[in-house]
């Protein structure tokens, strides 16, 4: 007979290594990396916003949007269909008075969500881009305005555009801006400034994803924390 033998313990697995952290080592791997550093989903689309957030000044920069979502989806028809159909068609016309009231829906959200940022300081708090990039906007949509007017073709648009180019020649700039050239002033209204707008429009939004919306001046640690249903 073989003597018993002792039991032996039961050895443990062995531990896994610590994961080392991600290095990207191309390009895309980078881009990546940046992308969910700055803007991860929970802060690029939030669940919560803070309590001060339901306050109406804060409506007029959705408003703003929307305004913009309805200008950019009836220049779109406008253009397929060109100024024969929006001339004569009744829902050619209709079209036209839509893209032209959403437009006036947006400069009038957007200069009171301008005016109410400008009174709460909103470059506080490392926004200073963000409200750079508002402004910039509001001018970039002047100028995209002022060239949809001279697209009317009819006797308003000719006025606007004589009495411009008298105002541009004696700033020395007519001969690179011409307002009296409509092939020019067209696609300047319908591809260059809309790519520009949509552009900066991203932009802004993206960095209040990434740094908040501003609070009141006189927001308390309780008012930025997320509202809850409870206090919803």
């Amino acid at each position: 007979m073989s003597e018993p033998t002792e039991p032996t313990e039961p050895t443990e697995p062995p531990s896994a290594a610590p994961s080392e952290p991600f290095v990207p080592t191309t390009w895309t791997g980078h881009l990546r990396r940046r992308i969910f550093g700055t803007y991860p989903p929970e802060k690029l689309l939030p669940e919560d916003q803070p309590e001060y957030v339901s306050s109406w000044i804060y409506v007029f920069g959705v408003a703003t949007l929307a305004a913009f979502v309805i200008v950019i989806a009836s220049g779109l028809v406008l253009t397929l269909e060109g100024p024969q159909w929006y001339h004569v068609s009744s829902k050619g016309l209709f079209v036209n008075s839509l893209h032209l009231w959403s437009v006036e829906l947006f400069f009038a959200f957007m200069v009171v969500h301008l005016w109410g940022k400008f009174w709460m300081a909103a470059w506080r708090g490392r926004r200073a881009m963000t409200w750079i990039t508002g402004v910039v906007c509001f001018l970039a949509s002047i100028g995209t305005a002022f060239t949809g007017y001279l697209m009317q073709t009819n006797f308003d648009s000719q006025w606007i555009s004589t009495q411009a180019k008298d105002g541009l020649n004696s700033v020395g700039i007519g001969a690179w801006f011409n307002v009296t050239n409509v092939g020019q002033m067209l696609l300047f209204h319908v591809a260059l400034l809309p790519l520009v707008l949509g552009f900066i429009v991203v932009w802004h939004v993206l960095l209040v994803r990434k740094h908040g919306v501003v609070p009141p001046i006189d927001a308390t640690e309780a008012d930025l924390e997320p509202a809850t249903e409870a206090t919803s």
